[in-house]
Order: C-alpha cells, then structure tokens, then sequence
C-alpha cells in the first residue's frame, strides 16, 4: 500500500505528517511524540503500520510525528533530539543499575517549555484540518508520552484518547491536581515489566492516577523492557478503530 509521507512545520514544530493517499478529509489527528535522544523521524514507521492495521478504518486518519526542539548533536548524539535536556551521567548510571532516578519530586526543566511549543503545533492542525480536540489523539514514546501527559491534562479540552507508551510519573504533586480538574480521559499505557529506565512501579501509579478521572485507562503491561511491543500496536489499533468509528 502507499502511503502519502510528507515532512513541513507545523506551528513551530517540524513535522512528518501520514495519511492514506485518498480524497477522504481528516477526520482523527494522531499526534505521536518520539523519545529522548531519537530522530524526529524514530515513530514514522508507526504512521503506515496503524494505517494499515486499520484497513478501511483508516480512510481520514491523519498521523503527525513532531520532531522535539533540542538537537543532541553537542552532546554527542547526531541527529538525536530531546524534548528537555536529562542529565546523561545520571540516565548512564540508571542503565547500568546503579543509580535509581525518581523524576516524581519536581518538574522537569524545561518541560512546561516544550509543552507549549507542542501545544502551539496542536493549533496550527486544528488551523489546518478543522479538527478540534476530541478528534484529536495525543501520545508518545518514554519522554515523548510524558510530554503528551502533560499536555493532555492542561489542554483546555480533553483530547480523544491519549497513548502512552513506556512513560511515567513525573512532578506528582502538579500532575494529581491537574487530573482533579481534568475529567475523564481515555487512555492506553504499556509498560515493560523490566524496563530499566522508568521502572514498571513508577508506571503503574501513573496509571493509578489517571484511572482517577474515571475515564476509561487502560494499563498493558509486557514481559519486556523499554520498547513498544506487539501487544501495544494491536491495543492501539483497536483504540484507534473505536475512536475514528465513533466520530
């Protein structure tokens, strides 16, 4: 099947945007955020997997993959990108086993930074594909589901579903009460029960939170570690078929 890939700016974000090579007008916007250190490009390949999973259910979907504003070139990492910068001495030590990170005592900086570039880019496909909010799919990929996170709980209107793939709980404090006003969110999380970067535990309360919202939360968890696995893309698949049906 083709698939009709194309790479532009969207807002103040650059964008690789995936549709199927119809006449159908966007009906869903699925935007998916990469993680720390990858390419802006590391989730395309999702676009036309989804898409294809979907069959007919994809006619008007619209994937969009933002690429994080920080270039890692400096730090030794070309062609890698961050939402916000981590400390990397500190992610080594945590991949090695000998230093536990907790990101749930502060915000991250530079997060709420990068969640308004997001949000503006949010905007402008609103601006260009009419479709607000609740047509609207938000997730991501480790640091890119945490941006997602966030910015699903401080849009002004809830998006459609939110998926959040090898995330965590960050700044708890700012989060639970973002969540108390909030209302429902549906939302698909995986995590890896060996994940050894954001640890399965960190994981589940995020999910504990959310499921305070009383939405519909959906947690998978995976005998894995930080990826997104099979059984993910086939939860999503279906998240997505319900959704784009339901319009």
């Amino acid at each position: 099947m083709d698939w009709n890939i194309e790479q532009r700016v969207v807002g103040p974000l650059r964008c690789t945007t995936v549709e199927l090579p119809d006449d159908v007008p966007p009906q869903l916007a699925v935007v998916l955020c990469h993680g720390f250190g990858a390419p802006g490009t590391d989730l395309v390949g999702l676009g036309p997997e989804l898409l294809d999973r979907l069959g007919d259910s994809g006619a008007g979907v619209k994937f969009y993959f933002p690429a994080a504003p920080l270039s890692l070139s400096a730090a030794g990492m070309p062609g890698g990108r961050a939402w916000w910068m981590l400390d990397l001495d500190e992610l080594a030590r945590a991949v090695e086993g000998t230093a536990r990170r907790d990101p749930r005592e502060r915000i991250p900086e530079g997060m709420l930074e990068a969640a308004d570039l997001l949000g503006r880019t949010l905007e402008a496909i609103h601006e260009e594909t009419g479709l607000e909010l609740e047509r609207t799919v938000l997730g991501g990929f480790s640091q890119g589901a945490m941006i997602a996170t966030e910015l699903a709980l401080t849009l002004p209107d809830a998006p459609a579903a939110v998926l959040i793939f090898s995330g965590t709980l960050l700044c708890r404090d700012r989060w639970a009460g973002l969540v108390g006003r909030r209302g429902p969110l549906r939302v698909l999380q995986s995590h890896g029960t060996g994940d050894p970067l954001l640890s399965c535990e960190m994981a589940e309360e995020l999910n504990w939170l959310l499921a305070t919202t009383g939405g519909d939360v959906e947690f998978l968890k995976f005998p894995g570690q930080h990826t997104i696995p099979e059984s993910a893309i086939e939860a999503s698949t279906r998240l997505l078929r319900q959704v784009r049906e339901n319009l």
